[in-house]
């Protein structure tokens, strides 16, 4: 087959697309015919190589999977060959504690698609049978794959740890990337006042159109100051963060007494400062996130099939132009998902 190839740590010029051998498939296993992989921040670190974590190279990215399945392992029962799929990126053990009480996502041995073992940008993928997830028929194929990680990222921030609240004020940092679209989507679904920082112009109309109801751009404003203005001087009761340093201390300073500080990612460092009596004396929450729990996709997909949350796509490219697709992403050009086909 042929796929996108990380042979070495580096930038967008390692890439390499050419032919690999086939995945050969285990008894509870499934092998799927890729008909679109949508890129994440997550490809960019993989790709460039993380302190202290082994990536087995050479290695194939990509996380967000959609497709059709063509073999199914002996041991798998819920999914036929044809079957139109879209791939759950969480891979756990499935029997610790954390697996069997629904916390997939806490597993000791959990990683990801396209991170410790190989991705979706490839005609073919090898998952194991519980990660293969009906596509909504609604949907492309490249819709699909602009879902899964994004989405459950987001609604494991706002829903199941910040605990989101109707008529609640939220800052969604950043919503012009996958995860920020799809946050903005998810507050205004529950009933939030979403205010959104992009990083440009043009990307202001899109989010606005996405639900938020004031959009601030980080490059020329004063986010602090606008976000007290805009509250009455009483801040946010949730800020959605996912950059790090580059954000961190706005991020902290627009919460209100006993706002929750939500966080998945530190796009741009992950070395931040903290006054820790801010945080005490305004009884203020910082919350860790990392991706979410298979049964909460079934939550995102079923809103999806909706129509009620709708994936954002930026561009569809090629497999073989994945390096101008990392380009993209590194320059922050796009908003919304880049999707892959094979």
């Amino acid at each position: 087959m042929k796929a996108v190839v990380i042979p070495r740590h580096g930038g967008p010029e390692v890439l390499e697309y050419r032919e690999v051998p086939d995945p050969e498939i285990g008894s509870n296993e499934v092998l799927v015919r890729v008909r679109a992989c949508a890129l994440n921040h997550l490809d960019l670190w993989v790709r460039r190589g993380l302190p202290g974590v082994e990536i087995p190279l050479p290695h194939i990215p990509g996380s967000d999977i959609a497709g059709e399945v063509v073999q199914v392992g002996r041991d798998v029962r819920q999914v036929r060959v044809g079957d139109d799929v879209v791939l759950a990126p969480g891979i756990s053990c499935g029997h610790c504690q954390a697996c069997l009480s629904g916390f997939d996502n806490r597993c000791r041995e959990y990683t990801l698609l396209g991170y410790l073992v190989d991705g979706g940008c490839a005609e073919l993928v090898r998952v194991p049978g519980v990660n293969v997830l009906p596509k909504p028929e609604n949907l492309t194929f490249e819709q699909a794959a602009a879902v899964p990680l994004v989405f459950l990222t987001a609604w494991h921030m706002l829903v199941t740890r910040a605990r989101l609240a109707p008529g609640e004020d939220v800052l969604v940092i950043a919503a012009g990337s996958g995860v920020g679209s799809a946050a903005v989507q998810i507050a205004r679904l529950m009933g939030a006042r979403v205010f959104a920082t992009v990083g440009s112009e043009a990307k202001k109309q899109k989010a606005l159109e996405l639900g938020a109801e004031v959009v601030l751009d980080h490059h020329r404003q004063d986010i602090v100051a606008e976000i007290r203005r805009l509250t009455g001087r009483r801040g946010v009761d949730v800020v959605f963060e996912h950059v790090g340093e580059a954000t961190w201390e706005r991020s902290l300073a627009c919460l209100a007494v006993g706002g929750r500080l939500v966080t998945c990612g530190a796009t741009t460092g992950p070395h931040v400062s903290i006054d820790v009596r801010r945080v005490f004396s305004r009884n203020q929450t910082i919350l860790g996130s990392y991706m979410g729990s298979k049964a909460e996709l079934y939550s995102v997909l079923k809103l999806v099939s909706e129509g009620r949350l709708r994936p954002v796509i930026d561009t569809v490219l090629p497999l073989e132009q994945c390096t101008i697709a990392h380009i993209r992403m590194e320059r922050s050009e796009h908003f919304g998902k880049i999707v892959l086909v094979p």
